[in-house]
């Protein structure tokens, strides 16, 4: 040993390493908060957008559906006119 006394722990130095440490932690969650609400908000977008385009496709087979259903004979053949007209022809 080198015979020098150690000296005691500075309180001053203690209380501002854990006003930084503090410091450090909030900015890293508040930093973590904006990234999480960034992509929170991200997919939220994507699935309104996925939402609108099933919309689109429900309209779109419900407008064929009607089509198919006016193209449909009343006397309750199945096929569709083009097929039966084509089976005429022959």
């Amino acid at each position: 040993m080198d015979g020098a006394k150690k000296e005691p722990y500075d309180t001053g130095d203690a209380a501002q390493s854990t006003a930084d440490l503090t410091a450090f932690v909030q900015n890293l969650l508040q930093q973590m908060q904006a990234r999480f609400q960034t992509m929170s908000d991200s997919i939220i977008t994507k699935i309104d957008e996925m939402g609108n385009r099933i919309d689109d496709l429900e309209k779109s087979i419900g407008e064929l559906v009607k089509e198919v259903g006016a193209d449909t004979p009343a006397s309750g053949s199945s096929k569709p006119k083009a097929l039966q007209s084509e089976a005429s022809e022959q």
